[in-house]
């Protein structure tokens, strides 16, 4: 996938997680940590969505540094 880093197979840093995630548009592919919750399971990531509240749920790749030093994730999928 282009525009995140790859993952490191030696450490879990960076990984696949469940999230739900703020945002105003579902049009983004990488969002600041502060937007971010990560949660246990799917079924927690759908639960927790709310599209009223412009909450999504996710399945995000991260956290990553980005170059302006924030952490970022990156979506995988919306579910």
């Amino acid at each position: 996938m282009r525009g995140f880093v790859p993952l490191d197979p030696q450490t879990g840093v960076s990984a696949e997680r469940y999230a739900v995630v703020y945002v105003p548009k579902r049009s983004r592919n990488r969002f600041p940590a502060s937007c971010v919750e990560i949660v246990e399971t799917e079924q927690d990531a759908i639960d927790g969505g709310d599209e009223a509240s412009k909450r999504y749920p996710a399945k995000v790749i991260g956290p990553s540094k980005s170059s302006e030093g924030q952490l970022m994730y990156y979506l995988v999928q919306w579910l």
